[in-house]
């Protein structure tokens, strides 16, 4: 029979087997008289739930079916573990049946005392499990001498068999259960009525690549992933500080998603933190559905078709943000990060406007302002001055336009109508179809359908180029959700432009001013800070600051620690006193060269 490899004391010839087994029978002696009352507590209870889940099951009312079944998981949770491992096990058996990934592995521990292991295949590291939890468990789980018990089992599993960096106690059946679905390693022992739950993570992770959402041309090339920790990791890599803060919590009563508030601590306000966490702790909902659902549940006007929340793939634009003391929200299996404040400005700045000179940079932002304006606005411009307003249009140009017009069968309302609608669908086929072929298609498409079209005289060669323009100017637009809206109010602009002329586009873009304006997020206005204006800002808005000039943190949302850099940052000219007559330079004293 083999020996203890820690040591042999003195006079002590007892075997391995005597120890543990002489230690488990006096620590079994010491169970607590209510643990032994656990077993009964936990078998009516899961009655309870089965009962529960009839009821649930029989009810026609949705909401009195999802109240039932809340108040009867809530239960399950606070049920305590057993001291019988069988009624344990039984316990996770009943939870889990159905379910091919659910593995149950019992054995002995050393002494012959029974444990099992119990975990979900493929949330796990199944080898790591075998190396550093049954294998320690099975030859060397027992203390150094056998005795009074002064530790109980829990601990002495921690200090002397399990080797794993992370493992806490689980008393009840939720506790335990949350582990197992976490992607943890429970182990129970017989006779305790605590179980252990050991973080032995170790499901598949894509690997770091490029936010397909968000490409530069200058900047990193990683952008966030389904994993939760990676994508926190990137930040933490970013912003190497203790006042950068992760806050967890668990959204969903089904999914149980894992949602983390990030933001710095003494420069995010502590109201807007304060907001985000009673938003997303007021959500009672089964599974959200990524962090749209997200946002749509917690965003301040969710009815409108502009985004008040930014949402970014890019870790280098979030802790841009947090330097500017706003928070982010990061959920597991997403690899989308939302932002709050957002404004309405903020959604025409790229990532790359940092990686470029402030003169570039600005230049570009400039641009993308007044083509999203021009996407908004050319096809319903066009058709209010040609339907309306001819008078406006150059003579030499107005006899160009009626000559290509000349034999098209619909008005311009209804041909800009037909071909914004059939770039859309193009547009949203090339997205849907295979990489190598959606974009085949949909230049092919667009190129053959529109010189067929102008050829057999549906619509006029001027509306197909003021169509591809418009498309084009859409695309500028860095925020994909702030395209999306600009897409869709393009047509009401344009029915208003087709039935009023430039009065009804002049009205349109007015309602649309007033709606922004009436817009808050998180408390911050979204037109911020051109409405209500503030003087100081207004240039950030159009312009990229040089690093040299962004000294202080945007008021609105930094409260604490505004100044984020010294002043006198900007490179000046070496100032060095000129050589004089015969310096180590070799310039005699009329500033000739010197022999």
């Amino acid at each position: 029979m083999p020996t203890s490899h820690h040591g042999e004391r003195e006079g002590d010839d007892t075997s391995f087997d005597g120890l543990a087994e002489a230690y488990w029978a006096a620590e079994a002696q010491a169970l607590p008289g209510e643990l032994r009352e656990a077993s009964q507590a936990l078998r009516q209870g899961l009655e309870r739930y089965e009962a529960t889940l009839d009821q649930a099951a029989e009810s026609l009312d949705r909401g009195q079916r999802l109240q039932v079944l809340l108040s009867g998981t809530a239960e399950l949770r606070e049920l305590p573990l057993s001291p019988s491992l069988d009624q344990n096990v039984q316990s996770l058996e009943a939870l889990f049946r159905h379910a091919a990934d659910w593995v149950l592995r019992p054995f002995r521990l050393a002494g012959g005392r029974r444990a099992v292991v119990a975990y979900l295949d493929g949330m796990v590291d199944v080898a790591v499990i075998d190396d550093h939890l049954v294998k320690p468990l099975m030859y060397d789980a027992f203390p150094l001498r056998a005795g009074p018990v002064t530790a109980t089992v829990q601990e002495v599993l921690k200090a002397h068999a399990i080797a794993a960096s992370q493992v806490r106690e689980g008393a009840t059946l939720g506790e335990v259960v949350n582990g197992i679905l976490d992607g943890d390693a429970l182990l129970l022992v017989d006779g305790e009525g605590v179980g252990l739950i050991v973080s032995q993570r170790g499901w598949q992770k894509r690997a770091l690549s490029e936010p397909p959402s968000e490409s530069t041309i200058r900047g990193p090339r990683e952008g966030f992933t389904e994993t939760l920790r990676t994508n926190t990791a990137l930040l933490r890599r970013r912003l190497r500080t203790p006042s950068l803060k992760f806050e967890a919590m668990t959204v969903g009563t089904l999914s149980r998603t894992d949602v983390v508030i990030a933001y710095l601590d003494r420069i995010a306000a502590d109201a807007l933190v304060e907001e985000v966490r009673s938003r997303l702790e007021r959500l009672i909902i089964d599974s959200p559905q990524g962090v749209q659902s997200l946002d749509e549940l917690i965003r301040d006007a969710p009815t409108s078709l502009f985004p008040t929340i930014r949402v970014t793939e890019r870790p280098d634009a979030v802790a841009g943000e947090l330097l500017e003391g706003r928070v982010a929200i990061l959920a597991a299996n997403t690899p989308f990060v939302l932002v709050v404040p957002a404004t309405f400005w903020g959604h025409f700045q790229s990532p790359e406007d940092y990686y470029h000179s402030f003169y570039v940079a600005s230049a570009l932002r400039l641009l993308r302002i007044v083509f999203a304006f021009l996407a908004l606005t050319l096809p319903a411009t066009y058709v209010a001055i040609t339907t309306f307003h001819a008078d406006m249009v150059p003579t030499s140009l107005l006899i160009t336009i009626a000559a290509a017009r000349e034999g098209v069968p619909f008005p311009a309302l209804l041909e800009a109508l037909m071909m914004e609608v059939m770039f859309e669908v193009l547009r949203e086929a090339g997205l849907r179809l295979p990489r190598q072929v959606g974009q085949a298609v949909s230049i092919v498409g667009a190129l053959v359908i529109g010189e067929a079209a102008v050829t057999a005289g549906i619509v006029s060669a001027p509306m197909v180029i003021l169509v591809a323009m418009t498309g084009i100017a859409s695309f500028t637009i860095p925020s994909y959700e702030m395209a999306l809206a600009v897409r869709l109010l393009r047509f009401p602009v344009l029915l208003a432009a087709g039935f009023l002329g430039l009065f009804g586009v002049g009205a349109a873009i007015m309602f649309i001013l007033v709606h922004l304006a009436d817009l808050r997020s998180f408390s911050v206005p979204y037109l911020a800070p051109v409405a209500p204006l503030r003087l100081g800002r207004v240039a950030s808005v159009f312009v990229r600051p040089p690093f040299w000039a962004q000294i202080f943190r945007p008021s609105l949302t930094a409260q604490f620690n505004r100044q984020r850099a010294v002043g006198g940052l900007k490179p000046q000219p070496p100032q060095t006193p000129a050589p004089s007559a015969g310096s180590p330079d070799g310039t005699g004293p009329e500033g000739e060269d010197g022999p």
